[in-house]
């Protein structure tokens, strides 16, 4: 009863078109205030102990990061280098878009600026070259998607937020910890470069398929000059990941290197940023941090007023005692987080949907970290099919195309990404094979 006068409330707000946000604190705050005996104060420290948490300072440091990489010509010469590499194949400036955006991924953590920052550079060169508008659109709209799911992630680190301190008893009696972001960030690795490779191969054979230009084959000196020109931006995977893997720092304190780190290339080294650019790009960064922690806050709330009513634990039992199985529950997730993907943004989705299902996941045997890759991956596909696919609107401020002209372009690179996600959800070990090599 509890969970259905919740959730109609919930649902009730978004449809006024009042933001998810604040439609979130509002049915708690109703909720809290009118059905149960919680004390204010308790509500008010929910609120201020929500986003105390170390792991959070990540995601400002991670978007500033990639703002300073969005706006510093790390994104075109990254370009430039996998156009050099790949370029003189069948739809090579596709190609190399597909291959700059998952480099781009691996700096910035964000799909959004991913599509802003290689699709401004490539998209107009692949017009020149006498590509489609579609074509390269469907290709830069799903392989920014990427940008979510190589690590550093974002979305990752919402959800360990959102999981984060829950603990649920396993099939076989056993209490299982929810994931950190460590471990997140090394199990997307795998799935994103098999990702990529599918998204590549889809470009290349539609490229094939339909007679797309390509471009001269480059020289290994042009090769290696592409390559030391964007070798200061490729250093910061180095710097991210190998500093994580090795311990040097934790993934937080890998975010603060990474944004002090894209600061000195842009405009030390690069000299692409001007320091006059700087309030705008911090300003910027400002509105976005601000924007998604006032979301975790009123998560925290949600999830809080969940566990009080003991929701997450109902729905385990009675999943549990209807002989509903882990494959059956899996396709019930997917299918969940696909519907809410059309009327939802993924950071909402993740922080409302993670604490809800992570006990019941983990109460069936599915592991804690293949389940948070699982999410993300649905977080791709969301991000790419209307209504409100965040990188189908970025996609058609850069192309100028509407949303529906948009869907169709998308629609190859879209099926894959749901062939992908069939083969995540199924097949653990794509998530698990990295983590468990290193110990984690």
């Amino acid at each position: 009863m509890s969970a259905a006068l919740i959730f109609s409330g919930l649902i009730a707000l978004m449809l006024t078109g009042m933001p998810i946000s604040i439609a979130l604190g509002l049915t708690v705050l109703v909720f809290l205030f009118t059905m149960t005996a919680v004390p204010i104060d308790t509500v008010a420290l929910k609120l201020f102990t929500g986003i105390e948490k170390f792991e959070i300072m990540a995601i400002p440091f991670f978007i500033l990061a990639g703002n300073f990489l969005t706006h510093g010509g790390v994104a075109r010469r990254m370009i430039n280098f996998a156009t050099s590499m790949v370029g003189h194949w069948h739809g090579g400036l596709g190609l190399a878009g597909v291959i700059a955006c998952a480099l781009f991924a691996a700096v910035s953590g964000s799909s959004p600026a991913t599509v802003v920052a290689i699709g401004a550079v490539i998209l107009p060169a692949m017009q020149r070259q006498g590509f489609p508008k579609q074509f390269g659109a469907g290709v830069i709209t799903t392989s920014g998607a990427l940008g979510i799911l190589i690590p550093p992630s974002i979305v990752m680190v919402m959800y360990s937020v959102a999981t984060s301190g829950m603990q649920a008893t396993g099939p076989d009696g056993q209490i299982v910890s929810s994931a950190s972001v460590g471990e997140l960030f090394m199990a997307g690795v795998i799935p994103g470069l098999i990702l990529a490779s599918l998204l590549a191969a889809t470009t290349w054979w539609r490229a094939y398929k339909f007679g797309y230009p390509r471009l001269a084959r480059a020289n290994w000196v042009q090769r290696w000059q592409a390559f030391r020109k964007a070798a200061w931006g490729l250093l910061l995977i180095v710097i991210v990941i190998g500093g994580i893997y090795s311990g040097l720092f934790t993934p937080t304190e890998a975010a603060a290197m990474s944004a002090v780190y894209a600061f000195i290339i842009a405009v030390f080294v690069y000299k692409d940023l001007k320091f006059s650019d700087l309030p705008r790009v911090l300003l910027s960064s400002a509105n976005m941090s601000a924007m998604l922690l006032y979301i975790i806050t009123n998560a925290v709330l949600f999830s809080f007023l969940m566990t009080h009513e003991n929701i997450p634990q109902a729905l385990g039992e009675w999943m549990v005692s209807s002989g509903l199985n882990w494959w059956m529950f899996l396709i019930a997730v997917n299918i969940l987080l696909l519907a809410a993907g059309n009327f939802m943004e993924p950071s909402s989705i993740v922080l409302i949907m993670a604490p809800i299902l992570f006990p019941v996941a983990v109460r069936l045997g599915i592991d804690p970290v293949h389940f948070g890759i699982m999410i993300v991956v649905n977080m791709e596909v969301g991000m790419c099919h209307p209504p409100v696919g965040l990188n189908l609107y970025v996609a058609a401020g850069i192309t100028k195309m509407g949303i529906t002209e948009l869907t169709v372009a998308v629609m190859p690179w879209l099926m894959t990404m749901l062939a992908f996600l069939v083969a995540v959800t199924y097949i653990p070990e794509i998530s698990l094979f990295l983590p468990r090599l290193l110990g984690m």
